[in-house]
């Protein structure tokens, strides 16, 4: 589905009746910017119940991208795309990708994606060699686009 966009830039909800409503928008990969992309989804999402959960998974995978991949080098930015369906919502976070590495034992960082397992009725990620997706959803099961299933939180 594509997503139009108003003069301000900001996503206009769209589609059919029981179709997903779809949100898009990209940042710049800096700190300040995770706040924004939480504004965003805010906005998106205005009084669904499952907002508050979805606003903290949001800033776990926004923070990653700022923090850990190569969306945090100059000029580089993350996507979030939001997908509002009767019955629940999927988010997903997607970068410019770069290694991926658990955190030991004894870190005391690399503990939010728990967060997000915690909260989230599935997530996963997917990396293509030049960019990573990081998804999660909340609610009843969205269908999941081709070749964003089977990662690390798929249950």
């Amino acid at each position: 589905m594509r997503t139009a966009r108003s003069a301000m830039g900001q996503p206009v909800a769209g589609g059919a009746a029981g179709s997903p409503r779809t949100f898009t928008r990209s940042f710049p990969a800096t700190a300040d910017q995770v706040r924004d992309a939480r504004r965003f989804l805010a906005q998106a999402l205005g009084d669904c119940p499952l907002a508050g959960d979805a606003l903290a998974c949001l800033s776990e995978l926004a923070a990653n991208s700022v923090l850990h991949s190569n969306s945090r080098r100059p000029g580089g930015c993350f996507t979030v795309r939001a997908r509002l369906y009767p019955q629940g919502l999927r988010v997903e976070v997607e970068d410019e990708g770069g290694p991926w590495q658990r955190p030991g034992p004894d870190e005391q960082c690399g503990r939010g994606l728990v967060i997000v397992g915690a909260l989230a009725s599935d997530w996963s990620m997917a990396s293509d060699g030049t960019g990573r997706t990081v998804w999660f959803e909340l609610g009843s099961r969205a269908p999941a686009p081709a070749g964003l299933t089977g990662g690390p939180g798929a249950r």
